[in-house]
């Protein structure tokens, strides 16, 4: 897809989901040939169709950027090829980004990507975010936690809130059924300083569903969390 059609398209399903922002289409186009390059040696994405790519990678990615703050903190947990938290960069560019990975094949991926977009004050980490969010730097200093599809919101939960700091919100993109996570979450959402703001349900194409969870940091996560040894996938806070 050249850069034309890629903007024509891309500006319409923007204007579709009511994003009026003027972005850089030019970025885009390049990060999306980046990772479709890259996918070819390495399984970053399932979606190899252009359009669907712009859908459920670039348009998805930006159901949260009204809630961003400019010039804020923001960290990406389990970003894969860099969603959401590349497009949000690319959209505020004055945005203080980390990108985490457990994969280290994805994180060599977006420091390329990275240095190729000359994006500033960006940093690709690659880690469990158990043992980064027990970190004194990286420890309740973010203005936002982020990220998409991850896990369920009780371990999400607990991934994101000790990485928030008093204040701040951790976002967790969701797709459909979510109701019964929140229900299952509160206790521990609670625990860990957290109170659930509001819910957000869009629908960015035709059967596509986005529930976005806005959860306020309103105390300190205890020291304990978040535990260690996949213990917040194998057994989820009750």
């Amino acid at each position: 897809m050249n850069i034309d059609d890629f903007k024509t398209f891309f500006e319409e399903e923007l204007s579709n989901n009511n994003f009026n922002k003027n972005i850089n289409y030019d970025s885009f186009h390049k990060y999306m040939n980046y990772i479709l390059e890259w996918n070819k040696k390495i399984n970053l994405t399932a979606i190899k169709d252009e359009k669907e790519f712009i859908i459920k990678h670039f348009v998805d990615s930006l159901t949260i950027s009204e809630l961003i703050n400019p010039n804020s903190k923001v960290i990406d947990v389990g970003t894969g090829a860099g969603f959401p938290g590349i497009p949000l960069k690319i959209v505020h560019d004055n945005l203080n980004l980390t990108l985490v990975d457990s994969v280290n094949k994805k994180i060599n991926v977006l420091k390329d990507i990275i240095y190729k977009l000359n994006l500033e004050n960006v940093e690709a980490i690659h880690t469990r975010v158990e043992d980064i969010a027990h970190k004194k730097e990286y420890r309740e200093v973010y203005d936002y936690a982020v990220s998409r599809a991850v896990s369920n919101l009780t371990t999400l939960s607990e991934y994101l809130l000790p990485l928030v700091k008093i204040g701040g919100k951790a976002i967790c993109m969701k797709g459909p059924n979510f109701e019964s996570e929140i229900i299952n979450s509160k206790k521990a959402i609670k625990l860990l300083g957290g109170e659930i703001e509001s819910v957000i349900s869009l629908c960015i194409d035709e059967n596509i569903e986005r529930n976005i969870i806005i959860i306020n940091k309103i105390s300190n996560s205890p020291v304990l969390y978040p535990r260690s040894n996949g213990l917040p996938l194998k057994k989820p806070l009750s």
